[in-house]
Formats: C-alpha cells, sequence, structure tokens
C-alpha cells in the first residue's frame, strides 16, 4: 500500500461530518472527477471525495479514503504494469452522502476494448449515484455487455452498496468470486455469500429468470435475461469487507496447488486485521512469499472497505446545497455529451431521508431484509 499519512477531512460540500481522528495511516484515494493519476507520486496524493462523484477507472492505483460511513482501500495494479488493464474498480457517492457504491469487475479482453467498457461503467454508476436499489444498475450493466457479447467480451463483477443510514450492505454478485467480511463482533472473517446464513439475510432476485435453466449469477453479457441474486446484510463500526479479483484465488501454494476461493480464505485469516491500511499489503505479501510465481500472470486488484461511523450529518441549509449541486448535474447531463441524468430514486428512504433524517431509516429500523423492486 501507499506510505502511511494522516488523512485530510473530508469536506463533503461542507457538511459537518464527526471528528476524524481515529482514521489515519492511509493516503486519500480519490481524485477529483475525471482526473486520473499520471505517476505513483500523483495517486498518493491527498484529494477530497466529493458529493455526485464517480471515480475510478482501470489505471493503476494505491492509496485509501475516509467517506461519510466507510473508509476504502484500493490497489490495482495491471498485467505487466500496463497503464491500464481489464480490472475495473468504481466508487460513487450520491448527492447528500448517505449512499456509496463500490464496484470491482474483472472485464474480458484489452486495450481500447476494455477502456470502452470502462467508460459505459462510469456512465451507469453516474445515472444510478442516487438509487438506494442497485438492481436496476446491475440489470443495465449486464445489457450493456450483452450488446458487446457479439465480440466475445463479457465481465464478472461483485456489486455493493452501503447506505448509511441504516448501516446496510446489498451485495451482487455476477459470477465474481465471493467477498470476504471481517465482523469486530467476534473478530473473525468469513465468505459472504447467499448461502451463508450467519452473514447474509433473504436474497432478492434482479431482473427476469431464466426459463427452464435455473441460471443465475452468471457473468454480466452471457445470457440477455439472466437472474442474479442480491442478498443483504447489516455492518457494524469496524466490519470490513475484501474483494478481490480472480488472481488472487489462481495463486499457487508452495506445492504448486491452486488456492481457490478456501485457500485464499485461510490466508487473509492469518492477516492481523488491526491495521486494515496495511491489511491488503500483508496479504499481497504473504501470496508472493508462498510461491514465486504467484501476481505475475494476470491484472491484481483488491477493495477493502470498512464501517467508519461517520453517517452524513446535514443541516437544512446544507441539504438545499446538495439539491442545488444535484440540479447542477442535471443541467450539465442535458446538454450534448453530458451523459445521463442522476435522477433520484423514488422512495421514502431516499427522497424523504434527504430531507428528514428519520425517514431515511424508513422500513429498515428493525433490521428487516432489503425488500425492493426490481426497477
Amino acid at each position: 500500500m501507499a506510505a502511511a499519512a494522516e488523512l485530510p477531512r473530508i469536506d463533503w460540500e461542507r457538511s459537518q461530518l464527526p471528528e476524524q481522528s481515529n482514521h489515519r495511516n492511509a493516503a486519500a484515494l480519490f481524485d477529483p472527477p475525471r482526473q486520473h493519476a499520471k505517476n505513483t507520486d500523483d495517486m498518493n496524493e491527498s484529494h477530497t471525495m466529493q458529493c455526485m462523484e464517480v471515480w475510478g477507472g482501470n489505471q493503476p492505483v494505491d492509496c485509501g479514503v475516509v467517506m461519510a460511513g466507510l473508509d476504502a482501500w484500493v490497489y490495482s495494479r495491471p498485467y505487466g504494469n500496463a497503464a491500464a488493464g481489464g480490472d475495473v474498480h468504481y466508487v460513487s457517492s450520491c448527492a447528500t452522502g448517505r449512499i456509496t457504491r463500490l464496484l470491482l469487475a474483472d472485464v474480458s479482453g484489452h486495450g481500447d476494448t476494455v477502456s470502452a467498457a470502462a467508460v459505459n461503467l462510469r456512465n451507469l454508476m453516474r445515472k444510478f449515484i442516487n438509487f438506494i436499489d442497485q438492481t436496476r444498475f446491475v440489470r443495465n450493466m449486464n445489457e450493456q455487455f450483452g450488446m458487446l457479447a457479439g465480440g466475445g467480451q463479457f465481465a464478472t463483477a461483485i456489486v455493493t452498496t452501503y447506505f448509511a443510514s441504516t448501516n446496510e450492505l446489498a451485495i451482487c454478485n455476477a459470477g465474481h468470486p465471493p467477498p470476504f467480511v471481517y465482523r469486530t463482533s467476534n473478530k473473525t472473517w468469513s465468505v459472504l455469500e447467499p448461502g451463508n446464513k450467519t452473514e447474509t439475510r433473504k436474497s432478492k432476485n434482479v431482473g427476469e429468470p431464466v426459463v427452464a435453466s435455473g441460471i443465475s449469477n452468471t457473468p454480466l453479457g452471457i445470457i440477455d435475461l439472466a437472474r442474479y441474486d442480491q442478498f443483504a446484510t447489516r455492518m457494524a463500526v469496524g466490519d470490513m469487507i475484501l474483494c478481490y479479483t480472480d488472481c488472487l484465488i489462481e495463486c499457487r501454494d508452495a506445492g504448486g496447488g491452486l488456492l481457490g476461493v478456501e485457500g485464499l480464505y485461510k490466508i487473509v485469516q492469518s492477516i492481523d486485521a488491526s491495521e486494515p491500511a496495511q491489511l491488503v499489503t500483508a496479504l499481497l505479501a504473504a501470496l508472493r512469499a508462498l510461491n514465486p510465481s504467484n501476481l505475475l500472470e494476470d491484472d491484481i486488484t483488491a477493495l477493502l472497505f470498512r464501517v467508519n461511523g461517520l453517517a452524513p450529518r446535514l443541516t437544512l441549509r446544507e441539504k438545499a446545497r446538495s439539491l442545488k449541486l444535484w440540479l447542477g448535474s442535471v443541467v450539465r447531463a442535458l446538454k450534448p455529451g453530458g451523459g445521463p441524468v442522476p435522477w433520484p430514486e423514488i422512495s421514502l428512504p431516499n427522497l424523504g431521508g434527504a430531507m428528514v433524517d428519520k425517514l431515511g431509516r424508513a422500513g429498515h429500523s428493525k433490521g428487516e431484509d432489503i425488500e425492493r423492486g426490481s426497477g
């Protein structure tokens, strides 16, 4: 990971956040919109993650940030130290800072083909930036890659949406290796997937089921009407999620055997989780030490995020400023080449919660499952 540095206070459009004195030992992750690091020193500079911002891409990066609700650390290195690779990562923040979406995708192909897919994914992130429900976003991703399937392009992806008002995380997995979750309550890691009843609640389907096939959670672009399971889990302050691309599970042990998810899970369990800013560094070092051939044959990306309890608290004046910011983004989107309009999700937690905090917790105060329409 990047050299340790004290994190700056996050402005969030002048939102008044709690003190952040406990969140240190990381460099800032997010460059300003549409700007990317040109070299390692640029990547390690401190930047502020703004509301209505989508950050990421398929360039190399190694750093972290404090956001409203989450701390995040990302390491991404394209194969052969290229300027861009097939692993695509994006993070978005809504107009009020309550909705944070994190996407990690492994796109087939190379060069301009992957870069075009990365641009399409960025546009979708912006289009649904103000949606708590991620089902339409996932379905649109599948449709986008379906249109590219004629050229043989597809992608695996893990999509997570964190709603700071309820500390609830929604997860959708499209053929991607399952993430790991660390619980501060018992200081242990586990695999986060729908079948793990101790970690997740009732699943739901994204899109329409494939008739008579029973096929679900396939990579994006493989089946037009694929079904994707979305599941939810309640997070506590200090809980962490680790997402990664397949390069990590394709590593070999000392005897040359493939690690797979189970082997990687055992290594993650052995890493000290008390220093999240150093966790990915330690994990990659352990994999390299295990077998000299590891991490050399593919793009590498690992995304770690932790709940920090810094839910946005906006005054009426700041809420009005958020509305002004959103209206400005709509005006820009309506101009030629302005991209998609970031319309808000029409729901009580989203629109009502933007004005009255209590409404943002409507329907979730008793720990129910996420049960929303498929859009």
